[in-house]
């Protein structure tokens, strides 16, 4: 039983004046030597680690508020709460806590930090006065109540004393009850000093009264009291619009009688928050933090109470998902589900795994592919706010449903394929819709946010699924509006007006494909291969590229911010697609066509080649020059092109030297090495080849042999400079017969090219004769370089 008592929930503000869960526990109270005092201290149900420590100060204001709440702070900005699951434990924490500070455990706050000129104001109080004196509560004593209740706004500690005032005698309800006599007699004076006493009392900031303010009993009370501002002319109906206008629908009927009561709690009590009360002044702002926290905790209590109901939630799936659910009671359904969602929202982030997973067993998913293809705009509107919720918490459920379902039905009734659907026919001409679902397709597709196990690489395997089964259904008003480039603007209108169901210069489908374009645009920078290859298969820039003789200026950047992209990934893969596809010729026809405008297409497209000429991408610069430079040359009001060209000459130049220093170290012999070597050679192969011929005819063949060795020796001066020609040269000629027989002996031309000693022979006197060898070189086997057009 003790551990029943004192089982506690810690939360935690944050910065958005939120609460946040920390954990479920056990609290006691205990001297802690380290903090020097009794401290309060809470550790987690499950593992028993430390969820709080905190010592009990003296100074600390501690607050009890609903009857199972304990709040405080513990320095500017960090506020705490304890939430007891029982009455009981809450009784005896607070109990001790005001041992420690020496309070009344009566109080449902401690104390409350006040400055010099508070302290000097309430020496005048005598000490016996422990509650403010609240004046009679009849009609003739309405102004000097109304007076009271705001002059304590300005001080906690009479605050506090007037709260406890208002608490006994059922004073509220006594005020409650003469508003009705005032508005019987349509007492306009009186309603008016009830207004003011209602408003002072909300900012009084107390729980305890809010219990008795939103009862069954006194909620429309309240509402009719706050209806009469004395700044309106005419009183606001808003009981009117609470009692008739909005209506409650149970969809399927609720039996919990403590749920419903508390459901039409809640909306009333956000009703007088967000529409009665005027927007606090950043005085005020901190008077209503308990009517926030009243709101919040009931919302958490319906979202249990829902979520333990088994049979309620099953029969709205049942009927959500059955084909013979009548459409008006679908749409009210799925406002059920979208609204259940928004609630889940003030969920702790533990809690909301735990609701999701829920909602993913009774088949949330499967429900919003039926309810998506509805016609009613509604049903679908809501649909899509269901679908963020779920991908907003947890993008790999989405993904590892839509992956499991492919298995199940066709490509057409793929989740994912009717969100691009509903993307593509959003009929809303400001496409809201479709902006919102373009949103939710990039978080599916993020790879930051896929997860990989040892098993498998979602990452992997959703891009795969994607771009195999999705990514035709994404472009595929791309690829219809882009259709048929031609090469002038008349030509693509034409076609345009006669193929495509719409024109591409309808302002509505311009940002359907700038939406289309975005999302591609990400898919460039986060996916590597998946959209290289389907980028290279459907030739896609050159489609995405015809965009750019659009009217709509915006459209246009689009389909140029797409092309940076690629630029800007260096790609050479893709570099080379550019330079085959010649797809500069659309940009540099849009910055022409610009002419001397100065806006934003002009500096996104100098933007372009400027990064180009930065990052110095050789091959595209000298793509630019050589194609388009003498368009190019007259623009002169930035150097980006004049860059360009100078980056170009730089290259051709460095090639060259390149290409000489090359020439230098593979240089051939010399004619004195090459003589040298083919004597010493034709003398020996030559002797062997005719010595049979000289053993039989020696006389005669003796001056033959002669005279062939002296045309050796000329012919192999000349096959010296032969040998400097290039490997593929082939080697000339000779015109008469008897050298010619003599040259297959003794110029083996071939090896002496190819020898790799060649290179490793130098003089200081051959470099007249090489330049000659250059100069004859380069007349005879040219070397093919890149040329400027002109």
């Amino acid at each position: 039983m003790s551990d029943t008592r004192r089982r506690v929930k810690v939360y935690t503000l944050n910065e958005d004046r939120q609460w946040d869960d920390r954990g479920t526990g056990h609290v006691s109270s205990t001297f802690v030597e380290r903090l020097k005092g009794i401290s309060l201290l809470v550790r987690a149900e499950s593992d028993g680690s430390l969820l709080l420590e905190s010592k009990i100060s003296p100074n600390t204001a501690y607050q009890k508020q609903q009857d199972t709440l304990i709040v405080w702070s513990e320095a500017d900005n960090y506020d705490l709460a304890l939430s007891f699951q029982e009455k009981a434990g809450c009784d005896e924490i607070w109990e001790k806590i005001c041992q420690v500070q020496g309070k009344d455990p009566a109080l449902d706050i401690t104390q409350d930090p006040i400055d010099e000129s508070e302290e000097e104001r309430f020496e005048e109080i005598p000490e016996t006065s422990h509650l403010v004196e609240l004046p009679p509560c009849e009609l003739s004593h309405l102004e000097e109540i109304a007076d009271l209740v705001t002059s304590v706004l300005s001080s906690p500690i009479r605050r506090e004393k007037l709260a406890l005032a208002l608490m006994g005698e059922d004073y509220l309800k006594k005020l409650l009850g003469l508003f009705r006599v005032c508005e019987d007699l349509d007492n306009r004076e009186g309603l008016h000093h009830l207004y003011e006493i209602v408003r002072g009392v909300l900012f009084l900031n107390k729980a305890a009264l809010f219990e008795v303010m939103f009862s069954d009993d006194c909620i429309m009370d309240v509402v009719g009291c706050l209806e009469y501002d004395p700044a309106l002319v005419q009183p606001k109906r808003h009981r009117e619009f609470l009692t008739k206008t909005a209506k409650f629908k149970e969809v399927i009927p609720i039996t919990d009688s403590e749920l419903r009561q508390k459901i039409h709690q809640t909306y009333r009590v956000q009703y007088i928050q967000d529409i009665i009360l005027p927007t606090p002044s950043v005085f005020e702002e901190n008077f209503l933090s308990t009517l926030n926290s009243f709101i919040f905790f009931n919302k958490v209590e319906i979202v249990s109470m829902l979520q333990e109901d088994e049979k309620f939630l099953t029969e709205v799936f049942a009927q959500l998902t059955d084909e013979g659910t009548d459409e008006s009671k679908r749409r009210e359904l799925v406002n059920f589900v979208k609204e259940f969602c928004a609630f889940s929202q003030t969920l702790q982030p533990q809690n909301r795994d735990a609701f999701f997973k829920t909602l993913a067993n009774l088949g949330i998913l499967p429900a919003l592919e039926i309810v998506m293809g509805m016609d009613d705009l509604q049903v679908r509107a809501a649909a899509t706010d269901i679908f963020s919720y779920l991908v907003e918490f947890s993008p790999s459920m989405v993904r590892e449903f839509v992956m499991q379902e492919l298995q199940q039905t066709d490509d057409d009734v793929l989740l994912i394929n009717v969100v691009i659907k509903q993307m593509i026919c959003d009929s809303d001409p400001e496409l809201g819709g479709a902006v919102q679902l373009m949103g939710l397709l990039r978080t599916l597709i993020d790879p930051e946010n896929m997860l990989a196990s040892t098993n498998k690489t979602e990452k992997t395997e959703f891009l795969s699924f994607f771009y195999k089964y999705c990514m035709q259904v994404l472009t595929a008003p791309l690829l219809a509006n882009t259709a048929h480039d031609k090469n002038s603007k008349e030509d693509l209108q034409e076609a345009s007006t006669k193929i495509n169901p719409v024109c591409p210069d309808n302002f509505q489908t311009a940002q359907l494909l700038a939406l289309i374009l975005e999302l591609l645009t990400f898919c460039v920078e986060h996916h590597t291969y998946h959209i290289k290859t389907y980028i290279m298969n459907k030739d896609l820039l050159r489609r995405v590229l015809v965009l750019m003789n659009s009217k709509h200026t915006f459209l246009a950047l689009c389909a140029l911010r797409f092309m940076r992209r690629i630029i800007g990934l260096k790609d050479e893969y893709y570099n080379r697609y550019i330079i085959k596809g010649n797809l500069f010729e659309p940009v540099i026809n849009a910055l022409l066509d610009n002419g001397t405008r100065y806006n934003l297409l002009n500096s996104a497209i100098i933007e372009l080649f400027e990064f180009i000429k930065v990052e110095d991408i050789k091959s595209l610069i000298a793509h630019i020059v050589d194609n388009f430079y003498k368009a190019l040359e007259p623009i002169e009001y930035v150097q980006t092109f004049k860059g360009l060209k100078g980056r170009y000459e730089q290259e051709k130049d460095r090639q060259s030297q390149k290409l000489t220093r090359y020439r230098r170290e593979a240089r051939s012999l010399d004619e004195d090495e090459e003589l040298w070597f083919n004597e010493d050679e034709d003398d020996d192969e030559a002797e062997a080849v005719d010595k049979s011929r000289m053993e039989d005819d020696y006389s005669d063949g003796y001056g033959k042999y002669m005279e062939a060795k002296k045309a050796g020796a000329a012919h192999g001066a000349n096959n010296g400079k032969a040998a400097a020609l290039p490997p593929t040269s082939p080697p000339a000629t000779p015109n008469n017969s008897s050298a010619s027989s003599v040259k297959t002996v003794a110029l083996p031309a071939s090896p002496v090219v190819k020898t790799p000693l060649v290179g490793l022979v130098d003089y200081p006197d051959d470099e007249d004769e090489e330049e000659e060898d250059e100069e004859e070189e380069e007349a005879q086997s040219p070397r093919k370089r890149p040329r400027l057009s002109s």
